[in-house]
């Protein structure tokens, strides 16, 4: 089975190979769009691989893995819709306290419950983060990626991505106040 970087580099004289790209990587940068913008999403997906398959011949895997420099392609088309995303951010937070669909199980009826009250709080917290420092938080929580992705996917120091991850998490946890579970949770040095 050829690598990531394998199949971009045969792509460049046969570009059905970025077909088996696709295949691998969609559903998790789908996943990262979705949180991020919604419904919007599949349109998005389309635009980030579009520019990924453009921009192909120009991949070079020593800077960073194809799933990371997919998702820095997805972040900065996400930017291109930061007003929809921010609007969502509100719309959610605005939601949070309409009641949705029970489940028959209790154990699961709570951990909803539990999620429900997080929800609008944190998608107002996430909404008056600065575009930058949402985009380091968003690419670690969503996007599982390590420090280092993420300060190549933004092309920043590994420092800056830290300073931003800090400042996120700070404004996060005032924003949430004595709601957020994870409050005295240290931060994670990936």
């Amino acid at each position: 089975m050829p690598t990531d970087a394998e199949l971009i580099a045969r792509s460049t004289s046969e570009p059905e190979q970025f077909t088996a790209l696709f295949d691998r990587h969609a559903a998790a940068v789908h996943r990262y769009l979705g949180r991020r913008v919604g419904d919007l999403a599949d349109d998005l997906l389309s635009e980030t691989f579009l520019i990924a398959f453009r921009r192909r011949a120009a991949y070079r895997p020593q800077h960073v893995e194809v799933r990371p420099w997919l998702l820095g392609i997805a972040t900065h088309v996400v930017h291109g819709h930061e007003r929809t995303e921010r609007r969502r951010y509100r719309t959610l937070a605005k939601a949070a306290g309409q009641p949705e669909e029970h489940a028959a199980d209790p154990a699961e009826a709570a951990d909803r419950i539990d999620a429900q009250a997080l929800r609008g709080p944190l998608a107002g917290a996430l909404a008056a983060l600065e575009p930058r420092d949402r985009d380091a938080l968003l690419l670690l929580a969503w996007g599982d990626l390590s420090y280092a992705e993420i300060a190549a996917v933004l092309d920043v120091p590994v420092g800056t991505v830290r300073s931003r991850l800090h400042r996120a998490r700070r404004q996060t946890r005032t924003a949430l106040g004595d709601v957020s579970p994870s409050s005295d949770t240290p931060e994670e040095t990936r």
